[in-house]
Order: structure tokens, then sequence, then C-alpha cells
């Protein structure tokens, strides 16, 4: 189904328009150095929104200075006094929660009910880190009859690279790293930078000059010149594998550097016969995170059944995908909006193509939505008769697009979650608890559920295996990876 066609921003969203984006550098709200913007674009409407500053090399120079003066005050700062401002940050986006989601909406697409709940979740996890703070402890080594200690001191200076399918809330990101006592450059998607830069200016009072900053550029200038820059000890990535690897290599030409990232999965959902299946089908459609057009790492885009109920379980994800509303994400009853660019669009319709060509079956959309003349939609696609050799159950499509295939036996269904590159995120489905928890231990994923999926929960570890990534975030690993440890030793 469709909502919302007249895909037009709201008169009472579009006046968050109504302003002269800047970086936030060093204290400073200002244009990029070189003076240059670059247009934004709606994925809804296809129009022009805003010129932003097009940051390049000099501006991110000008950030890590500004970052390195400001960083050992920052580190002196006592921790509760870091975590209560870090809680401050909180309120801030609370209070313009309303605004920031509607920009999130205008320029990423997302669903503004669901933009909503991605403002509420990067309150929560600020002050998560802020309730964390007085974890940054080290401890006692009976080593000998001296003294031996560890103190866990921060790194330094700090990036945060995020992308475009939660720009606000991966934006606040910076949450455990200046708890930690680091100083932080955040840079937000050039293709949906919107929330974040207007975040720079709400919290650009909230700060002492220079621990938190935002710059943003179009292109690859502005990310290669904060993953190279020497004075750069630690970065947070979140995005594609190859950009991923891409980082790494540019930053071990430079320097030894402390990585974290979380990359892209091919997650696998298993659905055994003893499940509950209406429950389990319900489950594979939120799992996949057509909210979001499937522009999510965590998506379970594979959905493996065994062959005794394949029948009956396709035919009730096909039913629940074809009663979903895709439509305007300015409407609120909106549940699926654009992906967010002509070139996503293009590669989700790529893909399947590429799984017809392979002996694959459209059972439900894979086509632009009736009565959308304008916006990068696709309606949220079902697939059948994929096997696990295929280009689509090997290769992360990040759009709305579900495989369904089939196994026979418990070893084989394990055999087909496994024999992918990714290993972010997996799912088991099961009334018998001894197979459940054997098969959630023989899968090579990092955050898993058991009849359950896509949910995350406070202070729970969230991360992948193989080249889903290196690291755990959300949660007091991730505070705990922004400090470096000390050991003392004190000879008597």
């Amino acid at each position: 189904m469709t909502t919302g066609l007249d895909a037009e921003i709201p008169a009472r969203a579009a006046r968050y328009l109504d302003r002269d984006f800047r970086l936030l550098i060093g204290g400073r709200l200002q244009p990029a150095l070189s003076g240059g913007t670059y247009d934004v674009f709606s994925p809804a409407t296809e129009t022009k929104i805003a010129a932003v500053p097009d940051g390049a090399a000099a501006d991110v120079e000008l950030a890590v200075q500004a970052a390195e003066a400001a960083r050992p005050g920052w580190r002196r700062t006592p921790v509760l006094e870091r975590a209560a401002i870090v809680r401050g940050l909180a309120e801030v986006i609370e209070a313009n929660g309303e605004e920031l989601a509607w920009l999130d909406a205008i320029d990423a697409g997302s669903p503004i009910s669901n933009a909503r709940n991605d403002i509420a979740m990067a309150a929560e996890h600020l002050r998560m880190f802020a309730a964390l703070a007085f974890e940054i402890k080290g401890s006692t080594i009976p080593a000998s009859n001296n003294v031996h200690y560890t103190l866990r001191e921060p790194i330094g200076v700090c990036a945060r690279i995020v992308p475009f399918n939660h720009p606000l809330m991966f934006a606040c990101k910076f949450a455990a790293p200046l708890v930690a006592g680091n100083c932080v450059i955040v840079k937000p998607p050039e293709i949906a930078p919107l929330s974040t830069l207007r975040l720079g200016e709400l919290l650009a009072d909230q700060l002492p000059p220079g621990v938190l900053q935002f710059v943003v550029g179009d292109g690859p200038e502005t990310p290669r010149a904060i993953v190279r820059h020497p004075q750069v000890r630690r970065i947070g990535f979140i995005g594609s594998e190859p950009t991923g690897r891409a980082l790494q290599r540019e930053a071990a030409e430079v320097t030894v550097k402390d990585i974290t990232l979380e990359l892209g999965g091919k997650n696998a959902m298993l659905v055994f016969p003893d499940a509950d299946i209406e429950k389990a089908a319900a489950g594979a459609v939120f799992g996949m995170n057509f909210t979001w057009s499937g522009q999510s790492c965590g998506s379970n885009s594979r959905l493996l059944v065994h062959e005794s109920i394949a029948e009956e379980i396709t035919r009730l994800v096909v039913a629940e995908v074809e009663a979903r509303t895709v439509g305007s994400p300015f409407d609120e009853d909106c549940q699926q909006g654009p992906l967010v660019s002509q070139r996503q669009l293009d590669r989700a319709l790529h893909y399947v193509r590429t799984a017809q060509d392979e002996g694959a079956t459209v059972l439900t959309g894979g086509v632009r939505p009736d009565g959308l003349a304008r916006g990068y939609y696709l309606r949220p696609t079902v697939l059948g008769g994929v096997t696990p050799e295929s280009t689509i159950a090997r290769e992360e499509v990040f759009g709305p697009v579900l495989s369904i295939l089939t196994f026979r036996s418990e070893d084989e269904a394990v055999e087909i979650a496994n024999s992918v590159e990714y290993g972010l995120t997996a799912s088991v489905w099961t009334s018998d608890v001894s197979r459940a928890h054997r098969v959630i231990g023989a899968l090579e994923a990092g955050f898993t559920w058991i009849n359950g999926a896509s949910r995350h929960f406070p202070n729970v570890p969230f991360g992948g295996y193989k080249s889903s990534g290196i690291g755990r975030e959300e949660s007091l690993e991730e505070l705990l990876s922004y400090t470096q440890t000390k050991a003392v030793n004190v000879i008597f």
C-alpha cells in the first residue's frame, strides 16, 4: 500500500531548513574555510533542500588543532563533571527532538515516527554512558610485595565517522569518548548532514571550545583527512565493509591508530519446524528493517526456513510485507520511506535483477510503488527460490530486499548461515531450548537473538564477527575502548 502520495515537505517542517548551516570547529559556528558549499537533496522530493559547508582538509586540520588545545583541560575535568555535561547534552537533544527528527526525515528519508525514536535512543545512550562513568577504573595486581596497579586514561583526539541510515542517533556516538575524557570530531554523512549540523548549533555553548566538533564535506577529502591525520589517535567508523578496509589501509600508512569498525551484514534468521510460525513470520518482516527501506546493517536479509514449513511461512511473510504502507516520510502513518539516494535505489534494483537472472522469483515488490512519481522508492521485496550460492545470498544489498532460502537439517542451516563473509547478527527460532542454544553457539555472528530479531538493549554489546567489524558498541565495552591502560609499579 502507499500513503502520503504528495511527498511535499510540510510547512511546519520546512521552517527548520530556513537557516545558515555551519560547521562547529573550536567552539565557533563557521563556514568552510574555502567558503564553498554543496547542495543537499531530499530523497522523497528529489529537490534541493539546503546548501551546507563543503569542508575539506584545511577544516579538518583546524578541528584537530582545536581538539589538541582542548584535550588537556577536558582530560583533567573530573569524570563526574564530564558525565553531568553529557547528561545535559541529552536534555538539549530531547528539548529540540522534534526539529532534529524532522531534519532526519527530510534529508535521510526516515519516516518521521521512526526518526523520533532515533532521537529518544540517542538521548538514552548519552545517559547510559554518563551512568557508566565510574566504570572507567583500573585494578590492583598482587604481582610482588610491591604495589602494582593500572589506570585507564583517555586516548586523545578521537573521530566518529557515521553513516546516513540513522544520522542523528549515530552522530551522538560522541558520548562514550567524551565521558572517557577524549575530544571528539564527528564527521556526519555528507548525503544527510542536516540534523548533525543543527546539533552543532545547539551544543556549541554546552562544552569547552574544541571538545566536540562537527565537520562535513562532499566527497572523500574530509574523511580521508581525518583518517590520515597523525594526531587523530582513535577512530570509530560505521559503514560499508569496503570503506572500512580502505580506512584501515589509509590509517596504517600514517601511524598506528586504534580503530573500531561496525560494517556490513548478510544476516541469517533460522526458522525450525517447531517454531511459532506466525511469530517467526512477523519477526522476519520486523527484523528486515523495512522501515528504513532495509538500509540497516543488522537486517535479517536471509530468511532460512526448514523445507517442511517453507510454503506456510513464505505465504505469511508475503502477506505481511504487502500490507505495509510505503510513501512520504512526512506522513505520520508511513511505515517505509524512500531509499536515501538514486544510487542506493539503483543498487537495490540491480540486485533484484541479478537474483532473477540467477533463478530467483520476485514474490512481491521489486518495483516502484504506484502513485509515487518522485522519490527513491522501492516496494518492500521478497525473493523466493534463492540458493546459498547466489549473489543475493552472499552480498549486502542495503535495501528493502528479503531472500528466502530453505534447509533440510540443522547442520545444513548452520552451514548456510556461516557461509558468507559477514557475521554481524543472527537469530534462531525454535521451541527446543537445547537446539536454540546449540545453534546459537555454532553461528558465526556477534549479536544474536533466540525467538527475536532486530531489537537492541542498553549496555548489551553490539558488533560483528569476520568482515562485519572489530569492537563492540552500545555498552561498557564501547566506553572502555576509548581509554588506554597505564600500568604503575611502585617499588619499595
